[in-house]
C-alpha cells in the first residue's frame, strides 16, 4: 500500500514512549536496509543500528529504497560487533526462522511486544531486536546476546521472510500494543533497580571467565567456547538486574580473594 500523510508526524500514542532499537547484523544489500528502514518508520521506530554492513555505510541504495524514511537512514548508527551494538540495552530479542540447539525462550511477535513494553515502562530501560543476515540469519554467538528468541508464526512449509518483512512483522506488533494501550505483561522488574545492560552483563561474564581461566576450569581448550556459551545462556535466562550483577561480581571477587589466601 502506498500513501503518506505528511501533515501527521508521530502517532499520538507513541509520543513520549521509549521505542526499541532495530539492529541489523551484517546486512548485505543497501536496498534491504532501506526497505527495513521503511518498515520501521511505518511502525514509528527510528533507532536503526547496523553491525558491519557488507557494502559499507552510508549507502545510496539504502536511501533510495527507504521510500522517504530519510530520518531513519540518516540517524543510523554503525557498529563493528553485535556486542557493541547492544551494549547500552537492558533487554534484547533475537529473530530467527529456525529452532536453535540452545536453551533459550521462544516467543511470538505478539508476546515479544508485551515484554518490550513491560521493560520500557520501567525507568530508563532500553530494548532492542536483532535481525540477521539475509542469507543465513543470525549466528549462535549473536543469539547468545539475547534474552529470548522471536519466531514469526508462518506456514511451516514455506517460512522464508525477507529482511523487511521480518522487521515489519515484529515491529508492527509493538506498534499495535502501543496504540491499543495494552496492559504490559511478561517481565516483572523490581522497582528499586533496573535490568542490567548488556554491557554490564558482558563485563560480569568476562570477570567470571577470567577467574575460571585462572582456576583451570577451562582445562579442555577446545570446549571453552561451548562452555562459555552455556554460561551466557544461563545468565541470560535469569533476567538479572543491575544490582544482581554487582552482587555477582562481588561474589566472584570474594571467592577469588579467599582462594588466594589458602
Amino acid at each position: 500500500m502506498a500513501g503518506t500523510d505528511h501533515t501527521k508526524t508521530t502517532e499520538p500514542a507513541l509520543k513520549g514512549l521509549t521505542t526499541p532499537a532495530v539492529i541489523l547484523v551484517e546486512p548485505q544489500l543497501g536496498e534491504n536496509i532501506g526497505m527495513a528502514a521503511r518498515a520501521m518508520l511505518n511502525c514509528g521506530l527510528t533507532d536503526l543500528r547496523l553491525v558491519a554492513p557488507r557494502d559499507g555505510w552510508p549507502n545510496k541504495d539504502a536511501l533510495a529504497a527507504s521510500a522517504g524514511a530519510v530520518q531513519v537512514i540518516e540517524a543510523a548508527q554503525v557498529f563493528e560487533t553485535t556486542t557493541e551494538a547492544v551494549a547500552d540495552l537492558n533487554f534484547v530479542l533475537a529473530t530467527t526462522a529456525r529452532h536453535r540447539d540452545m536453551t533459550t525462550r521462544i516467543v511470538t511477535p505478539h508476546q515479544a511486544a508485551a515484554e518490550i513494553h513491560a521493560v520500557l515502562g520501567e525507568g530508563e530501560n532500553r530494548a532492542g531486536i536483532l535481525f540477521g543476515r539475509e542469507a543465513k540469519g543470525l549466528k549462535n554467538d549473536d543469539v547468545t546476546q539475547a534474552d529470548a528468541i522471536v519466531m514469526v508464526p508462518v506456514n511451516p512449509g514455506f517460512s522464508s521472510l525477507n529482511l523487511a518483512q521480518a522487521v515489519f512483522a515484529v515491529c508492527h506488533e509493538w506498534y499495535l500494543a502501543a496504540i491499543d494501550e495494552q496492559e504490559p505483561s511478561g517481565l516483572a522488574i523490581p522497582k528499586e533497580t533496573r535490568p542490567a545492560s548488556k554491557d554490564e552483563l558482558n563485563g560480569m561474564l568476562k570477570h567470571l571467565g577470567d577467574e575460571l581461566e585462572d582456576a583451570g576450569f577451562f582445562h579442555v581448550e577446545g570446549k571453552r567456547p561451548v562452555m562459555e556459551r552455556n554460561l551466557r545462556n544461563m545468565f541470560q535466562r535469569a533476567n538479572l538486574t543491575e544490582q544482581e550483577i554487582r552482587t555477582l561480581r562481588g561474589v566472584i571477587s570474594s571467592l577469588t580473594r579467599t582462594h588466594e589466601k589458602k
